[in-house]
């Protein structure tokens, strides 16, 4: 999620100055020089981040056995979260150390360390033979066997030959799955190879959903040409073929790790260490840190999307508003990435591969094609072809649309992030962007304002700050917390309420920090209506980043990275915290991840929820129907078949995500895929959904797509999105019930002179 850092400057300051003394009285600059794997620089590091965290962390926890457990299981499950490598026996060495890590911590000891990195690198050099032994011959696909890939409670090998066999059904699920999506393809093939290349290239273009280059044009052509002189493969040559590219993948990803140097696993270890104080602290190795300094920079390249590690498997965590991938419509939030191919290259298996890595493999030049295999969280295997481009910046603004119903009209408000530029005063600010927005729908006449933050994972906390204030007359917003327990109230000083209108603000899990703080202030004055996922993500804590050489004069060693810590924790202005619980809707609306774990109350080691003092607010009074509206949408849900086949997707595919065994039979893995895609026929009509409403531009756009056609297409395809949004929707019905009785006496007398017009 992003980092709210501007509001700690004050503290900032007088964090530093406490650690400067304190660190140069314990002497980290007075070390003589040591090259990068020297082991005392490692006991330096882990010296100062633990004295950093301890210092500065909002609520740090006591380094103790309980705190060397964590640590213990947390690294080990990082070393090998499949349990691939290590053997049982390995465990039961190791586990003399499950409650000694907080003894090894303070008194500088890397003995624990020293032994798994070294028994580490032993199981990684054998289990190449392993795998290569796996795969030296053909896979019998008729056999009766399974593979379980719930690796959480599954035990450690007690024997190699228990490991190489864990290893041969790995693989062999690997390479089948290649299998039947390469059949799949030569079946696909053979269908279309009754049309013409001319109208295969037209659905190439229309299943990509964009534009593509000249360059891919010809070179479809060129591969649809090639493959009409190519006889069909047989079995025998698809299945040697697959286990080929299993085994380039294997020794891709070893390569890759042999490249990884001891200050990387450090890295690991001392992550292990940073991650048991809260989940959003952790340590930035030197290459890390400069990659994360990139990221702050704004720039996106590639798809378009970013990416988590879940044990040994990269999930797509976000989609980028605008990006690619975004586009396309296929990828979403919680897909899983199992291969990687380029164009029409061979698919390179990425399962147990470092995140890096998984990321150079995904990202190339604008307008080059990638081909994610992926699984969905129902179980079902998919290709998705997706064209890099430049992730456009412009799609990060805020941005805003008309509708109109019964008479009335309604704007929408899409606010993607709170975006703000503190070294740069003319640059684009989400607080004055709202504001203009806000004009721009006045002027139009609008009655009504959907404030949609859905997937908006936070921010700059000076924006949430400003735009709460357009929709109240003065007072406070949010409160702040900080590690000495002093509090501080953010205030909207101005008197002026910019919109007084019926307000509906939009949320979902993906909805984090800075949405929140908005969210609940609304909610909390009772100036809005808050609709969507039952509760936002519930990240309720401000990180600040901070730079550890800066606390290390002279040092001989290099670069230490630096440190992300949790220094503050964000309250309501009603005294309840939006950590962990997040932001409860007034309306929760069935959606596809409601039962999946996906916010911060499924994050191990989590911050807990709690209370301090309300603030003094006064609860907004001029919006008299506020209980009758929410009571009319519970009751239109109820009867709305839609909403409940989305919630009966939303409970098969809670009971899929936690079906982990797979068939290695490839007529019964065949028939499990097909069940799948069978069953998701069933939810068509969620992706197909079309809502009465048509959107449109405001004026100013209007005029400028006239010279733009690039931005007319980004807001058709805007326009698009929101056609088959069931949820802006009912934000729109609920619009529509917040109006006075007045009002719906007025939209009477507007119809009535639109008739005489006519």
């Amino acid at each position: 999620m992003n980092i709210i850092m501007q509001f700690m400057k004050r503290n900032y300051k007088a964090l530093l100055v406490v650690l400067t003394l304190s660190v140069a009285l314990l002497g980290f600059s007075l070390f003589p020089s040591k090259k990068e794997s020297d082991p005392e620089k490692d006991k330096l590091l882990i010296e100062l981040l633990t004295f950093v965290i301890e210092k500065g962390h909002y609520d740090p926890a006591a380094i103790d056995d309980t705190f060397s457990k964590g640590v213990y299981k947390d690294y080990l499950n990082a070393l090998d979260p499949s349990k691939r490598f290590f053997l049982q026996s390995d465990i039961d060495e190791f586990a003399k150390y499950e409650t000694k890590i907080d003894d090894q911590i303070l008194n500088k000891e890397l003995d624990f360390f020293d032994l798994t990195y070294t028994r580490l690198m032993k199981r990684m050099e054998e289990s190449k033979n392993y795998y290569k032994e796996a795969l030296d011959k053909p896979f019998d696909y008729k056999k009766e066997e399974t593979f379980n890939a719930d690796y959480e409670n599954l035990p450690y090998c007690k024997s190699v030959s228990d490991l190489k066999e864990r290893w041969r059904l790995q693989v062999k699920l690997s390479a089948l799955s290649s299998l039947v999506e390469k059949q799949k393809l030569q079946e696909d093939y053979a269908k279309d190879s009754k049309k013409s290349i001319e109208e295969r290239l037209k659905e190439y273009k229309e299943s990509l959903g964009e534009r593509i280059t000249p360059e891919l044009e010809k070179k479809f052509v060129e591969n649809a040409k090639k493959k009409q002189s190519e006889a069909p493969k047989t079995f025998e040559q698809l299945e040697k073929e697959t286990r080929e590219s299993t085994l380039s993948s294997l020794n891709d990803n070893f390569n890759f790790i042999k490249d990884l140097e001891r200050e990387d696993w450090f890295s690991v270890y001392v992550n292990a260490i940073a991650s048991r104080f809260d989940p959003h602290t952790s340590y930035f190795g030197p290459s890390e840190k400069e990659r994360f300094d990139l990221s702050m920079s704004g720039k996106l390249e590639g798809i378009g999307a970013r990416l988590q590690k879940k044990n040994d498997f990269t999930e797509i965590s976000e989609l980028i508003s605008g990006g690619p991938a975004w586009r396309g419509k296929e990828l979403e939030a919680g897909d899983v990435i199992l291969k990687v191919a380029q164009a029409d290259g061979e698919p390179v298996d990425v399962v147990g591969m470092r995140l890096d890595d998984v990321v150079k493999k995904i990202k190339g030049p604008k307008g080059t094609e990638v081909r994610l295999t992926v699984k969905k969280t129902d179980g079902t295997i998919k290709v998705i072809t997706i064209i890099r481009d430049e992730v456009e910046i412009e799609e990060t603004y805020v941005k805003s649309s008309v509708v109109e119903k019964d008479g009335f009209k309604y704007g929408i408000i899409y606010l993607p992030k709170f975006y703000i530029d503190f070294e740069d005063q003319n640059s684009r600010d989400a607080g004055k962007d709202v504001a203009i927005e806000v004009e721009r729908l006045k002027k139009e006449g609008v009655q009504g304002i959907v404030m949609d933050v859905r997937d908006n994972g936070g921010g700059s906390l000076k924006t949430v700050v400003d735009i709460a204030g357009l929709f109240i007359e003065q007072g406070p917003i949010v409160q702040i917390k900080s590690a000495a327990g002093k509090k501080e109230v953010l205030y909207d000083r101005d008197a002026k309420v910019q919109w007084d209108g019926p307000l509906v603000v939009m949320i979902n899990e993906f909805s984090a920090s800075a949405s929140e703080i908005l969210a609940a202030a609304i909610q909390d004055y009772k100036r809005g209506v808050v609709i969507g996922s039952k509760q936002s993500y519930g990240k309720g804590t401000v990180q600040n980043v901070i730079d550890l050489n800066q606390f290390v004069r002279g040092s001989t060693y290099g670069d230490l990275g630096a440190l992300k810590t949790t220094t503050q924790k964000f309250y309501r202005i009603n005294g309840g915290s939006t950590q962990l619980e997040g932001v409860k809707s007034d309306i929760a609306i069935p959606d596809r991840y409601a039962y999946l774990k996906m916010g911060e109350r499924d994050i191990d080691n989590a911050m807990p929820w709690d209370k301090i003092d309300a603030a003094d607010y006064k609860i907004w009074d001029k919006q008299n129907n506020f209980d009758l509206t929410i009571s009319k949408s519970k009751t239109r849900m109820q009867n709305n078949k839609q909403l409940q086949l989305i919630d009966d997707n939303a409970k098969w595919l809670d009971e899929r995500n936690k079906e982990n065994v797979y068939s290695l039979n490839i007529d019964k893995f065949k028939a499990e895929q097909k069940a799948l895609e069978e069953k998701n026929k069933k939810y068509k009509p969620i992706v197909d959904y079309k809502n009465a409403f048509d959107f449109n531009s405001l004026p100013y756009e209007i005029e400028s797509m006239k010279n733009d056609s690039v931005l007319k297409e980004k807001r058709d395809r805007w326009h698009e999105s929101l056609s088959k949004d069931i949820y802006i929707e009912e934000a729109i019905h609920i619009l529509n019930d917040l109006q006075s009785e007045n009002n719906k006496g007025l939209s009477t007398k507007l119809k009535k002179d639109k008739v005489v017009k006519s």
